[in-house]
């Protein structure tokens, strides 16, 4: 097992280079901030919070991407359609991907573990799947 920093919806940099490295050698892939530290579970609401202040640049440096608001929105909308939490539709595409076993949730709420827990029976097709991936846009890396 290997578990991947940041990845979701909002950040698929590990989609690169570490995602199908661990594919090629039968690895799985136990991913970090699978709800974009609420970002995701938020979509269609309101996104200040007081962690955010808290975060500041690690949180502007992950989140905040040309694509965000695209993909919030296609969240927002999909999980309106399908009558699920925003929640439950971003971790069932995070189940959806090659290689991913278990998501590592940060429940603090007591509708948290419910909404996650559906996500493992909901089944996305392949043009859900496309329309939540085709906003994001690869960030780009200086060293």
């Amino acid at each position: 097992m290997h578990e991947l920093h940041n990845y979701n919806l909002l950040y698929r940099e590990e989609e690169r280079e570490m995602i199908p490295l661990c594919a090629d050698q039968g690895v799985g892939l136990i991913p970090w901030s699978p709800l974009a530290r609420g970002l995701l579970a938020r979509a269609g609401q309101e996104q200040h919070t007081t962690r955010q202040e808290g975060d500041g640049d690690r949180q502007r440096f992950l989140y905040g991407g040309p694509g965000d608001g695209d993909v919030l929105a296609k969240v927002a909308e999909l999980a309106g359609e399908r009558g699920v939490a925003p929640a439950t539709l971003a971790l069932a595409w995070l189940l959806h991907q090659p290689g991913m076993v278990a998501p590592i949730i940060g429940a603090t709420k007591d509708g948290h573990v419910p909404d996650a827990v559906a996500a493992v029976d909901l089944e996305l097709s392949k043009e859900e799947l496309k329309a939540l991936t085709k906003p994001y846009q690869p960030r780009e890396i200086s060293l």
